[in-house]
């Protein structure tokens, strides 16, 4: 039905772009228009052809529709025959209690963390803070939570400690009375049947009033706030010191709660876990037996990936099985299909699956697709969901936020695990799925997500298969068995092989999701076949190691398309597809350089594409206005967020154009890279840069600014000093004369500039300051770069002097230059023989010079005349060597310094040598800042 419905959607959407585009060859050509009025009573035989072809389109669509309606009508029918009745109500799984109870004994691989939590139980904490202090356990399901909670609460420090200790099992679904009745019978207090629950918290402070009090809420789901806060209120009356423990797989439960400390807890050792399966599995066991087994055993662990619950229910999975074949089969199957393991380990985390949503479990289910240990970017996995149709729709909300909502809810509840985090935002950029629960996730979608790689597989009907992912082993034949899933919605290839698209491409014509990876330059993305266009459903389209140098036209017929990454593995790739206008629901355009930064012609009617959120790269090029894509077209492209780098604004862009951009309407950008043109390393003057750079006002909330080959003398745009969130600014590849004064950007934290040539002399017009403002008087701190983290200069090859502020009392106590400054680099600097006199005042802690050698030379510890404006930094490092390390003198140590050096960046390595040719610097240091900012962008 699903994909019925699609496919009158995309005859609607296809009408709408023809009759657009004919309106607009219309208006474009009049004669063309006239003479078609005159001739207009002779249909043109493409114009028939074309109307005939719509008509049969659409009857079988209305054929398809016909069909639908007898099968939904037949299963009406069942329903009525069998009496069938739709019960909204959820699957309510039965939640095991829990109990103080455990055997020490018994438990491996905890005790560090156990006298952690102790510490933090005994500890009398501060006089402000609040009591009874809460801690949380946070983990995923199995990983041991409970068993830590459990091994504090038995403490014998902790049972002295305080005078009542109280274990209550929270569980869902949440009763704050069942709860509270809970807490009166394990003090030993008889509950009344009341089911007030004011009058039991007047009865539970009546007896914990004034006492040193110990709460366990083991296994807490629930996220409402005001459901605790009761509690929270009630426990107020306890003695200072008390302490309540919560666990939970949620760590937004523990947020909510309010906690003051959290435990995340991790995994075992492989060789704990070791221990805790071989104690279960081989107990009582003839020792000849298993030092047998021994070697399978440890395989058999590898499976738990540090999980302990896994290790127990394998470990008493293997206990009564003592043949080698019986071991061998554990080690070869799927976990899942046994019931034991089924039962056993699994029911923990069935518990968190059945607590999601509908469309949230169908999200989960999805990530089966994927093979074990993939690393996956949160971006790919969404955009996926995205094309799926996991989504929610909410008004006045952008799905992209919505389905980031959906991950973060998975992420907290410990589905997924080993996080790599956006520095600057803690938003996860890259994470993984536990082995455990990914064959769980594989569990919850065996009949409709599968991955095949070699020959697994090869006896599975496909027929109800909707995602595959296929690996396919060099010179391997394609598995032909998997045509019979006719009704896939995603195809993941990663191909070793020759084989031909098209022919794979007949089979699949639902697909929503397409990715082709191309790993070891086969020469599958060398050239996509035509046959692209017959995927109407598709909504995302991944292309890696492409190396064809265009896209098929065809592609453009994709009206669907929500999602478009092509990451590029050739320097043959030229242009992108002219028909790219047609695509109007293409939301995020992904380009990726494998290797040099390529002038990729873009095609004339971009703008059309106003649905875009992402577009990391807009490239301007070549001559001719009327071929080329100006940069105008990026005038409703309103929508813009994140990233944004724009190449080419060189001699062919004016400041009209520049202008007509409306750059400072993507209020969404953090991120802006301004490229003026290719760097040549010409030493040239383009008075025009400076127009076009001031026609280019970026939005005001902007953090990151990059300008790059930017060739007037002077660099001060009116809208600079309005960008006050700015964070980071790199300038490069300049023909500046002068600095621009960024002294009072209140929040820049790193600034980074290089390849600055023609510039000689720093003084105070770089701080901002300005003259009025030095013969002021009054008392009026005036703080400059208040923010600024991080400084480097970087090949300015004809700097000679860094000069400070006057040194007039007055005038130094008026001003507060970079009161937060901790690194500095000078590189290639050749020139520079000064510094200035404010870096004393500073709290610097790193200083790197490298490449100077007139500045190594005023710069020697002790006898240097620059050195008593270094002297209080604690490290001082000159041309590789530490001159001063915290704090101290530095002896140089060789071996330390091979040690500290072996994987050091390339540009040291290429640059080792003090004799090293001047221009052979500049191109190293032009390839390591192309590559730095490309990972930063």
């Amino acid at each position: 039905m699903e994909d019925v419905v699609d496919e009158w959607n995309t005859e609607l959407i296809k009408s709408a772009i023809q009759k657009e585009e004919e309106e607009k060859n219309a208006d474009n050509a009049p004669a063309l228009k006239m003479k078609k009025q005159v001739c207009s009573f002779i249909p043109s035989p493409s114009c028939c052809f074309g109307q005939v072809d719509k008509l049969a389109r659409r009857h079988d669509i209305a054929h398809k529709i016909k069909e639908l309606n007898g099968v939904l009508d037949e299963i009406a029918k069942e329903k009525d025959k069998y009496q069938l009745t739709n019960d909204p109500a959820p699957k309510v799984l039965e939640r095991p209690q829990t109990t103080s109870f455990v055997d020490e004994s018994e438990i491996c691989g905890r005790h560090c963390v156990k006298d952690d939590l102790v510490g933090m139980l005994l500890d009398k904490g501060s006089a402000e803070e609040r009591s009874p202090r809460l801690i949380s356990i946070a983990g995923m399901g199995g990983v041991g939570k409970m068993t830590l909670a459990q091994l504090a609460y038995n403490d014998c420090r902790v049972q002295a400690h305080f005078e009542t200790k109280v274990w209550v099992c929270v569980s869902d679904p949440f009763d704050q009375c069942k709860v509270a009745k809970a807490i009166l019978e394990s003090i030993k207090v008889q509950s009344s049947d009341t089911t007030e629950l004011q009058i039991l918290l007047n009865r539970i402070c009546d007896e914990v009033r004034g006492k040193k009090f110990l709460l366990v809420f083991d296994d807490v789901w629930k996220e409402d706030s005001t459901a605790w806060e009761p509690f929270r209120i009630a426990f107020k009356c306890v003695a200072p010191g008390s302490r309540i423990i919560v666990t939970t797989r949620n760590s937004r439960v523990a947020e909510i709660m309010g906690s003051a400390s959290m435990i995340n807890l991790g995994l075992l050792s492989k060789e704990d876990c070791w221990l805790v399966f071989s104690k279960i599995a081989f107990f009582d066991r003839d020792p000849r037996q298993s030092e047998q087994l021994e070697d399978l055993g440890r395989q058999i662990v590898e499976k738990c990936k540090g999980l302990p619950l896994a290790a127990k229910t394998l470990g008493s999975l293997m206990r009564f099985k003592s043949s080698r074949e019986e071991w061998k089969s554990i080690l070869e199957n799927k976990l899942w299909e046994f019931e034991d393991v089924e039962r056993s380990l699994y029911a923990p985390l069935l518990l968190s699956y059945y607590d999601l949503s509908s469309p949230l479990r169908r999200c989960f289910s999805f990530y089966a697709v994927f093979p074990k240990d993939y690393v996956f970017s949160s971006d790919e996995l969404v955009f996926m969901w995205m094309a799926q149709g996991y989504i929610e729709s909410k008004k006045n909300m952008e799905v992209e936020i919505i389905a980031r909502g959906y991950f973060e809810n998975l992420a907290i509840r410990s589905f997924f695990e080993d996080f790599n985090k956006v520095k600057n935002d803690g938003k996860i950029k890259k994470c993984k799925m536990h082995d455990i629960v990914h064959d769980f996730a594989q569990l919850m979608s065996k009949d409709v997500c599968f991955t095949i790689n070699s020959n697994m597989g090869l006896e599975t009907d496909y027929k109800t298969a909707r995602h595959l992912e296929l690996e396919i082993p060099k010179e391997a034949q394609y598995p032909e068995f998997i045509y019979s899933a006719k009704n896939l919605r995603t195809l993941i290839i990663v191909n070793r092989s020759d084989y031909m698209l098209s022919t794979l491409f007949q089979h699949f014509r639902c697909l929503r999701t397409l990715t082709l990876e191309d790993v070891e330059d086969s020469g599958i993305l060398r050239n996509l076949p035509d046959a692209m266009e017959n995927f109407i459903h598709l909504r995302y389209l991944n292309l890696v190691n492409y190396c064809g140098d265009a896209l098929p036209e065809t592609i453009c017929n994709l009206c669907n398309l929500q999602i478009l990454n092509i990451d590029i593995e050739s320097d043959r790739f030229q242009k992108l597809p002219q028909g790219m206008s047609k695509l109007i629901n293409l939301r995020h355009f992904g380009l990726g350089f494998k290797h040099d930064f390529l002038n990729i012609k873009f095609p004339r009617g971009f703008g059309r594409l106003t649905s875009l959120r992402t577009l990391k790269y807009f490239i301007v090029n070549g001559k001719d206005d009327s071929e080329r894509c100006k940069l105008g077209e990026l005038i409703n492209l309103n929508h813009l967020q994140g990233t944004l780098v724009i190449s080419g604004l060189g001699s062919e862009v004016d400041e009209c154009e520049a202008m007509n951009a409306q750059l400072k309407k993507k209020i969404n950008l953090h991120t802006l890279a301004l490229i003026f043109k290719e760097w040549d390393g010409e030493q040239i003057i383009r008075e025009k840069d400076a127009l076009v750079l001031n026609a280019l006002e970026p939005p005001p909330n902007l953090e990151y600014l990059r300008i790059a080959s930017y060739k007037a003398p002077i660099m001060f745009p009116n809208w600079m000093m309005s960008l006050t969130n700015l964070k980071n600014l790199v300038i490069g590849h300049s023909s500046l004369e002068c600095l621009p004064p960024l002294g009072k950007l209140p929040f820049l934290k790193s600034l980074e500039m290089w390849d600055i040539k023609r510039f000689k002399k720093l003084g105070v017009e770089f701080m901002g300051i300005e003259e009025s403002e030095k013969k002021e008087k009054g008392d009026i701190i005036i703080p400059l770069f208040p923010n600024l983290i991080s400084l480097s200069f970087m090949s300015f090859c004809n700097w000679e002097e860094w000069n400070g502020i006057e040194e007039e009392e007055d005038c130094i106590r008026r001003f507060t230059i970079m009161p937060r400054l901790q690194h500095l680099h000078i590189w290639n600097c050749r020139k520079l023989k000064s510094m200035p006199n404010f870096l004393r005042t500073t709290p610097l802690q790193k200083l790197l010079i490298e490449f100077c050698p007139i500045l190594k030379e005023r710069c020697k510890r002790g006898t240097g005349k620059e050195w008593p404006k270094i002297s209080h930094i604690p490290n001082i490092e000159i041309d590789e060597i530490y001159v001063q390390r915290d704090g101290g003198e530095c002896e140089f140590d060789p071996k330390e310094y091979e040690e500290e050096f072996v994987e050091d960046d390339d540009k040291k390595e290429e640059s080792n040598e003090d004799e090293v040719d001047k221009e052979e610097d500049d191109k190293a240091l032009h390839d390591k800042k192309e590559d730095d900012e490309a990972e930063h962008l």
